[in-house]
């Protein structure tokens, strides 16, 4: 059956995970009763926190994280699959990763991915970003067997960076997550036509679950969760507003989109020649 029922939650998350791993629950709860069979949650589901020495200060381990234990509980007890975008969590090494998960219906991991490109940047209304002073980051792309067949795990600031989805693509993808927690003046710039050309360009579906509005640390977040088809058409976006939303696919379009464009068949292997073979400056009018 090509036609699946997916459910997002959209989130305006806060620094207490007991309180964040509780409101999941119910969430994923009210999309299974809606019919989802795989629910998409915004990356950093569990804490929002840009206090590192808070944040530090409270971190867990996978495998004692209580938002992990509550959505894996959901999960199974709704018999529902969960992409949870992502935690922060003890690498065990003295660093932070940004680690996504996907978790079966029996609340089993089945697959889970490190953020890979880490967001360093200052922006022009003097808000600034140093992932890279916290986070490790991860080195292996991820392509998972779900209901959906081969689902591609990435999160956030990945999303600039085309070559990783069509890798995932290649790999089997047909549906990209991209959970996150976008700015709101990257997010109003930048945030719709970057899913939607990496749904076009890989031929995918595009399941991009969002942070929402003013969080407890006091950054603002873009909202807007979109689902994105192959052909690039937004089939659901969620606006600003906290709360979950169910959306069908038919994953029979990932063949026809690239039927008709198939450019990752295309695709060939290219170098530049390094330096210039003519200066730049030497082609400047007189």
């Amino acid at each position: 059956m090509t036609r699946q029922r997916i459910g997002i939650v959209q989130t305006t998350t806060g620094i207490d995970p007991v309180v964040e791993a509780g409101r999941l629950a119910d969430a994923i709860g009210r999309l299974a009763t809606d019919g989802a069979g795989v629910v998409f949650t915004p990356e950093m589901s569990g804490r929002l926190d840009r206090d590192r020495k808070r944040l530090m200060a409270s971190l867990t381990r996978e495998s004692d994280d209580p938002v992990l234990a509550a959505v894996r509980a959901a999960a199974a007890r709704h018999g529902v699959w969960v992409h949870l975008g992502s935690l922060a969590l003890d690498s065990g090494d003295g660093r932070v990763v940004n680690r996504g998960f996907l978790i079966d219906a029996g609340g089993g991991i089945v697959a889970h991915y490190d953020k890979i490109h880490l967001f360093d940047v200052d922006l022009p209304g003097g808000e600034r970003y140093r992932e890279s002073s916290t986070y490790a980051p991860g080195e292996r792309a991820v392509v998972a067997a779900s209901p959906l067949g081969g689902l591609g795990l990435t999160i956030c600031y990945d999303v600039r960076f085309p070559a990783l989805h069509a890798a995932l693509a290649r790999a089997g993808a047909r549906v990209i997550a991209v959970p996150a927690a976008f700015t709101r003046p990257t997010g109003r710039a930048h945030w719709e036509v970057l899913l939607r050309a990496r749904a076009i360009e890989t031929g995918c579906f595009v399941v991009a679950a969002a942070q929402t509005g003013e969080h407890d640390d006091g950054r603002a977040t873009h909202g807007h969760s979109l689902v994105v088809s192959p052909w690039g058409e937004v089939l659901l976006d969620m606006g600003e507003p906290a709360g979950e939303a169910v959306v069908d696919i038919d994953l029979a379009l990932v063949d026809e989109a690239r039927g008709r464009v198939p450019s990752l068949r295309h695709e060939r292997d290219w170098a530049m020649p390094l330096p210039l073979a003519v200066p730049l400056e030497a082609g400047a009018a007189e």
